[in-house]
C-alpha cells in the first residue's frame, strides 16, 4: 500500500478533488438519465401498455452507460494514485499515512480546503481526530510503495 507524507497528500488534493467532481457529476447524469428511464416505465405500466420510441430508449440506456463509464474511470483514477474513496456521495477520501510504526488514514471531504484530520483504520470517520506536529515532522519520510 502506498502511503503519503501530509506535504504529499496535500499537494494531490487539487487533482484528486477535480477527478472526484467529475465522478459525482457523471453519477448525477446517469441519475438523471436512470429516473427518465423509470420514469417511462411507470407510465407504460400504469397505462397497461403503450407505444415506445425504442431507439430514444436505447440512447438513453447507452448515454447512461457513458456516464457510468467515465463514473468508473475517475474512481479508478484515484485509486491508481494510492487514494481510498469511502463516500462518493460525501466526497469523502483517504490517503494513508505511517504514523510510527502504524498505518493511519488522513481523512478529507470534498469542500474542505486543506488536509486537517485523521483517523485510524479501526475508528473510521467518526473517530477523526485533528491533524497534530507528528504528521508534519516527516516531510520526506521514505514512504513508498510497499
Amino acid at each position: 500500500m502506498k502511503t503519503f507524507t501530509l506535504d504529499e497528500a496535500q499537494s494531490l488534493l487539487p487533482v484528486v478533488e477535480s477527478l472526484l467532481k467529475r465522478a459525482l457529476a457523471g453519477k448525477q447524469d446517469a441519475e438523471q438519465v436512470e429516473e427518465k428511464l423509470s420514469e417511462l416505465s411507470r407510465r407504460i405500466y400504469l397505462s397497461g401498455g403503450m407505444k415506445v420510441d425504442v431507439g430514444s430508449v436505447v440512447r438513453q440506456r447507452a448515454e447512461m452507460d457513458v456516464h457510468l463509464e467515465r463514473v468508473r474511470e475517475m474512481l479508478s483514477e484515484i485509486d491508481s494514485i494510492g487514494v481510498q474513496i469511502k463516500d462518493l456521495d460525501s466526497g469523502l477520501l483517504d490517503f494513508p499515512f505511517k504514523l510510527e510504526d502504524e498505518v493511519v488514514l488522513l481523512c478529507w471531504r470534498l469542500g474542505e480546503q486543506s488536509i486537517e484530520h485523521w483517523h485510524t483504520v479501526e475508528s473510521g470517520f467518526k473517530g477523526r481526530k485533528p491533524v497534530d506536529d507528528r504528521f508534519r515532522r516527516g516531510k520526506t519520510s521514505g514512504n513508498r510503495p510497499n
